[in-house]
């Protein structure tokens, strides 16, 4: 009963300073603080010294280092034209499929995402890219903002992906097979979109123009063209972590390396270019760190108080089959998306879920694949759906008729993870094949 009064404050005191507006890491470390000094009666000194020792653990951490430089290179690629690049580039060979452009939306996604390790990058690049100019050419702007937001959450689970960075940290897990496990369930989702794209183009034409034009073999040698840039990005990055040449940490300096490169051999490197990459890429990091200690430091609170440990032994008492389990723990990871971004999730909810899931059986991989599908499914739901307000600063459309069109591709991220659940070896093949 101690257990639950201390959850349920703790609970409490966390809505309340983000209902306040109070900035998550901020909220993150007031509840922590009052939480040790009201709830366990730990001296403010104390605190402090548990804080400080956090702060040098994670400034230290040789993984964590990877975080800043795949935000860099998103940012590179962001501001340049290499992103424009990649709608040219996929254009011609789309348009035979049902749905034709729209597919660049999940195509492009999917592309970037293997390079940026962020949704909201992702999402902001290619919509900014493609929104305008289907929008121009006739197509159904619903399909158009609902795939962007579900194929740009794909940021999250194609490797490189900075919550699976975060999540390997935290569960002790190999980043590398991580990244491995994430490579075959993004492509199935990113195949459910697009199966979804081409049924919905070929029950109703509507949705795409009827006009057809032709292509060449000039335009197609052009499009290939085009996508060298971003292909040879992911070839470095990907190729270099997966062939155990460089750790993430290394590929991801790698890839700032290879980026900068591309923007010299297309003529557009810059002082000022490198001025913005790098200041957009500090507020990104400064921001995606500091809610890390901040969590690690509330992750440190709830083992003072034994909240995680108890709540275990409670959920563990009940003998939930490990099929209930996992539908409880959707449940909360659900009730969590509608609150916190894809990181806080994480590192606020592991000291709990991730016991439970081991004791259940689950392969830590697996979960962590598991873990990342449940929070992209947070990035396209309101309140705090980040998807969401990135595509409604874009097409300037209000946030009920973008998540109204994000919904079909929501649930399809729900059939994702049913079929994750039934078939684990879609997350464990890789990896099992990769690295033993």
């Amino acid at each position: 009963m101690d257990t639950l009064i201390s959850a349920g404050i703790v609970l409490a005191l966390l809505l309340g300073f983000l209902g306040l507006g109070v900035w998550v890491f901020a909220s993150l470390g007031l509840v922590a603080f009052c939480a040790l000094f009201f709830l366990h009666g730990m001296d403010p000194m104390r605190i402090g010294t548990i804080a400080a020792s956090i702060v040098a653990r994670y400034a230290a951490s040789w993984e964590l280092s990877a975080i800043p430089m795949f935000i860099w290179m998103g940012e590179i690629i962001f501001r340049t034209d290499i992103s424009a690049r990649l709608f040219r580039g996929l254009s011609p060979f789309v348009d035979y499929i049902p749905g034709r452009l729209l597919h660049t939306n999940v195509l492009g996604c999917t592309l970037f995402a293997a390079v940026s390790g962020s949704s909201p990058a992702t999402t902001a690049t290619v919509g900014r890219i493609t929104t305008g100019e289907l929008a121009r050419r006739g197509y159904d702007p619903a399909i158009t903002l609902g795939s962007l937001a579900g194929a740009g959450s794909l940021g999250l689970l194609i490797p490189p992906s900075i919550v699976m960075i975060v999540y390997g940290i935290l569960a002790g897990q190999s980043v590398s097979r991580l990244f491995a496990a994430g490579v075959v369930p993004g492509l199935m989702i990113a195949g459910l979109y697009s199966g979804y794209i081409a049924l919905r183009a070929w029950k109703d034409p509507t949705l795409v123009p009827q006009d057809r034009p032709r292509h060449g073999p000039a335009e197609f040698g052009r499009a290939l063209v085009d996508l060298v840039p971003l292909m040879a990005l992911m070839v470095i990055v990907l190729g270099s972590i997966y062939s155990g040449i460089a750790t993430p940490s290394e590929a991801a300096a790698v890839g700032v390396v290879a980026a900068i490169a591309v923007t010299a051999l297309t003529g557009q490197f810059s002082l000022q270019l490198m001025r913005q990459t790098l200041m957009g890429a500090l507020r990104t990091s400064a921001m995606v760190s500091s809610i890390l200690i901040a969590a690690a430091l509330m992750s440190t609170t709830m083992g003072y108080l034994h909240i995680p440990a108890d709540v275990a032994a409670a959920i563990a008492g009940l003998e939930l089959p490990p099929w209930a389990l996992l539908i409880v723990l959707s449940l909360f990871y659900l009730g969590l998306g509608f609150f916190l971004d894809g990181n806080s999730i994480v590192v606020m909810s592991l000291p709990i879920a991730l016991p439970l899931a081991l004791q259940a059986g689950f392969d830590p991989i697996w979960f962590g694949i598991y873990l990342v599908l449940m929070i992209e499914m947070a990035q396209v739901t309101p309140p705090v759906g980040f998807n969401l307000f990135v595509l409604q600063g874009i097409s300037g459309r209000p946030i009920g008729e973008v998540a109204r069109a994000a919904f079909p591709f929501f649930l399809l991220m729900l059939l994702g993870v049913l079929l994750l659940a039934l078939f684990p070896g879609i997350a464990l093949w890789l990896p099992d094949l990769l690295y033993g």
